[in-house]
C-alpha cells in the first residue's frame, strides 16, 4: 500500500539542491535568480532557502524565456512586472464588473419599487367648495 500526499503548489518544500534539479539549472543560478529578485525563496528557521513548486515553475519559465526566446535578465524582469500590473488590472476590471452588476441590480429593484410606488399614489383632488373662500373674504371685509 503508497500513501500518496498532495502538497499545495505553493508550500515551500524544496532546498535549492532539489529545486535547481527539478528546474534542470545549476543552485548558483538559483541564487543569482533571488539575488536580482526574480525569485523569492522563503528561509527555514535555520536560513536554508525553500522553494515551492510554483517557484520551480517559475525558474523553468526564466529559462524558456531566456534560453529558448533570447531575453536577457532585464526582459525577463520586465516581463514579470508587466505580468504583475495586467494581473492587477484583472482584478480591478472584475472588481468593477461585479460593482457595476451590483449596481444594475439595485437600479433595477429601486425602478420597481418606484412602478409599484406609482401605482398607489392617487392623486388628490381637493372638494371644490366655494364657502371657505366666502367667509375668508367676509373675515378681511369685517377687519
Amino acid at each position: 500500500m503508497s500513501l500518496r500526499r498532495e502538497v499545495p503548489r505553493d508550500a515551500r518544500v524544496f532546498m535549492i539542491s532539489v529545486a535547481a534539479e527539478l528546474a534542470a539549472m545549476h543552485p548558483q543560478t538559483l541564487r543569482m535568480y533571488e539575488a536580482r529578485g526574480l525569485i523569492q525563496p522563503a528561509r527555514s528557521p535555520k536560513g536554508t532557502r525553500l522553494y515551492s513548486q510554483s517557484d520551480v515553475e517559475r525558474l523553468r519559465r526564466i529559462q524558456e524565456m531566456t534560453c529558448e526566446h533570447g531575453m536577457n535578465l532585464a526582459g525577463v524582469e520586465k516581463v514579470f512586472e508587466l505580468e504583475d500590473q495586467l494581473n492587477r488590472a484583472r482584478r480591478k476590471v472584475d472588481a468593477l464588473e461585479a460593482r457595476a452588476a451590483e449596481l444594475h441590480e439595485e437600479i433595477a429593484r429601486l425602478e420597481q419599487v418606484r412602478r409599484e410606488v406609482r401605482q398607489e399614489i392617487v392623486r388628490y383632488q381637493p372638494p371644490v367648495t366655494t364657502a371657505l373662500i366666502r367667509v375668508e373674504r367676509t373675515r378681511r371685509r369685517a377687519g
